[in-house]
């Protein structure tokens, strides 16, 4: 059994120069957030123009980093090519309502139906499922856009993130699907009309035909392993290891690339002369265990070990001394 670290993050990322998007989840309390401002912060002093994004739904982001980043991209002071951004998904809300709004409206005329859009419209946004829709259109917007060197992603917990960077390819079998079922019907359409006259332009094609080809290139972009890397944080601890054991080979099946995994809070050795509290000796026992675990499960996989600090990592100052530790 390896007990040791074969690639440490340091190497990892020395190794792959070309990588551009790193995404960081896990189960939710892990550390996921504090280790991707980390991780940005380091990536900026090597000179990389760096964003670090939060894609969950519940933002710690402006918290961890002491400063206001929720729904603009803001320079991280005393930070050279640090950027941060807690992403807004109202105007994106709004506006992919707006969009169904009108291919509904377009849809129920071209199968002459007298039925009003608005109760389809609500049917469809009210879903919990439309703001992760939204928020992962905001991502791809980012990504796309190419303004960074490097993005740094902390992501929702591993289910959600599990949906969330699935949703290109679930995007693209239903879209394969709906055009297959749009071809039938103009097909049918034109078979059953008594007019010869040629069909008007069909935007809801359009709307399918673009939507297909931005899937595609999202899918692209997450199956990379030259440019994408998924990182797993956990904590020494049954619960954490379980979610990300279940979810590693999802995510492997789905081909985005895992750069690893992180293990974080680790109690620090005791100090000699100084007899630990029974409650200390049997957290450490604990955490023995778990890492025997972690090694049988993931062997060379994980990439760094992070010591439980004695404060809270809030501000800048403290993600720069755990940027040491974590690329130490």
């Amino acid at each position: 059994m390896i007990t040791r670290i074969t690639q440490n993050m340091r190497q990892f990322l020395g190794e792959r120069p070309e990588l551009k998007f790193l995404f960081f989840g896990g189960k939710g309390g892990v550390g996921k957030t504090v280790m991707a401002g980390a991780t940005a912060l380091w990536l900026a002093r090597q000179g990389r123009r760096t964003l670090l994004a939060s894609t969950n739904p519940v933002h710690s982001l402006s918290g961890l980093l002491n400063l206001n980043v929720f729904g603009k991209i803001t320079p991280l002071p005393g930070a050279d090519h640090a950027f941060a951004y807690e992403i807004d998904t109202r105007d994106t809300i709004e506006k992919s309502k707006r969009e169904i709004r009108d291919k509904i409206n377009w849809f129920l005329r071209f199968a002459d139906l007298h039925i009003k859009a608005e109760e389809f419209v609500d049917a469809a946004t009210l879903n919990p499922a439309f703001e992760e829709s939204a928020m992962f259109e905001n991502m791809l917007d980012l990504m796309f856009a190419g303004e960074f060197d490097v993005y740094v992603f902390d992501t929702a917990p591993t289910a959600n993130a599990r949906r969330l960077l699935g949703m290109s390819k679930v995007y693209s079998l239903w879209v394969d699907k709906m055009m297959k079922s749009r071809e039938e019907a103009t097909s049918l359409r034109q078979l059953l009309s008594f007019s010869k006259k040629k069909e008007e332009a069909d935007p809801l094609m359009d709307y399918l035909v673009n939507f297909r080809e931005r899937m595609g290139h999202a899918r692209e972009l997450l199956t990379d392993p030259a440019h994408t890397a998924f990182f797993f944080v956990t904590l020494p601890e049954a619960l954490p290891i379980a979610v990300i054991t279940r979810f590693l080979k999802w995510f492997l099946d789905f081909g985005i690339p895992v750069g690893g995994i992180v293990v974080n809070g680790l109690l620090p050795p005791p100090v000699p002369g100084h007899a630990p509290s029974e409650f200390i000796e049997n957290r450490r026992a604990m955490q023995a265990e778990h890492l025997q675990t972690i090694w049988r499960i993931f062997n060379d996989q994980v990439r760094a070990l992070v010591p439980l600090f004695e404060r809270e990592i809030q501000g800048l100052p403290a993600l720069n001394r755990l940027a040491e530790t974590l690329f130490e």
